[in-house]
């Protein structure tokens, strides 16, 4: 069985990429960071960069053990990790076959997460979140984009559709 990360920055495109792997290779199975909850998880992001970024600050232990339950398993071909670190956190390298970062830049990544995230939330929400995205979080996802992305071993072009960014995924894992 082969482990493979999609990495990105938040709304970058993991998860719809995930989902898009799925449809088109038979016997995977995906892990979505997104569904647990971990010790350390960082809240304040602009002091996490201040502080040095370490990716090691999480605790990714229930991650780990699903990962090994998966491989203890033995029931398929790939494990598709919707992951944002790639090799960046010693825990979870170690599992890791390959490592793809999707180069989303960070306008779109922050269109996409308004238009996911805030349908319904009015214009003073959306200002404020602006302001909390150029203050605060904005620095952590140019740090991601600097650690990250020459971390992984493929890098793929975020601004391109999700069925090329799909297409060229599987063509490399095959």
């Amino acid at each position: 069985m082969k482990v493979i990360a999609i990495a990105a920055v938040t709304a970058g495109g993991k998860t719809t990429t995930v989902n898009g792997i799925k449809k088109q290779l038979s016997n995977v199975q995906s892990l979505h960071f997104d569904d647990y909850i971990f010790e350390g998880a960082v809240n304040d992001f602009y002091q996490w960069v201040l502080d040095g970024a370490s990716y090691n600050v999480w605790n990714l232990e229930p991650l780990e053990k699903d990962i090994l339950k998966v491989q203890n398993n033995g029931t398929c071909d790939y494990l598709i990790l919707d992951y944002p670190f790639a090799y960046c956190h010693e825990q979870i390298k170690k599992y890791i076959d390959m490592a793809f970062f999707i180069d989303t830049t960070l306008d779109i990544a922050l269109a996409r997460r308004i238009l996911r995230d805030m349908g319904n939330a009015s214009g003073g929400d959306i200002r404020n979140d602006l302001l909390g995205y150029l203050k605060y979080a904005r620095i952590a996802f140019i740090q991601m984009q600097k650690d990250i992305l020459p971390a992984s071993d493929y890098v793929i072009d975020g601004t391109m559709s999700t069925e090329y960014i799909v297409k060229e995924i599987i063509n490399i894992i095959r």
